[in-house]
């Protein structure tokens, strides 16, 4: 444990993933994890989104624990997929917003009565 120092970038291969982080694994039994907090900057919706079992990753050395022979590891920094696949564009289709311009005051007015109706048997 004596060869990784906070700040060091290292090389692992991913052994694990979990709702709440990435494991990986390096050479001498050392594993480390990359807590969900530390995979982006963005909102990670799903860690499998950001690696695949027996992938490898690089990581920065965040936090060393040398008696459970541990790292807290980040890959912020290198940005090394573009999750920008997993997002879907919104695409606007020829009518836009009209279809809701011409059903809006429908909607409006069936709740309207239909609110006033539940008064009125509530009234009753």
């Amino acid at each position: 444990m004596e060869k990784y120092k906070v700040g060091d970038t290292v090389d692992g291969v991913v052994t694990g993933i979990e709702s709440y982080g990435i494991f990986l694994s390096l050479e001498d039994n050392v594993t480390g994890l990359i807590h969900i907090s530390e995979i982006s900057n963005a909102f990670v919706r799903n860690v499998k989104d950001y690696a695949e079992i027996n992938e490898k990753l690089k990581a920065k050395i965040i936090g060393i624990d040398n008696s459970n022979k541990r790292l807290k590891l980040s890959i912020k920094e290198f940005n090394y997929k573009n999750i920008d696949k997993y997002r879907h564009k919104i695409v606007e289709t020829k009518s836009g917003f009209s279809t809701l311009e011409k059903q809006l005051n429908v909607w409006i007015n069936d709740k309207i009565e239909e609110i006033n109706k539940k008064n009125r048997e509530v009234e009753k």
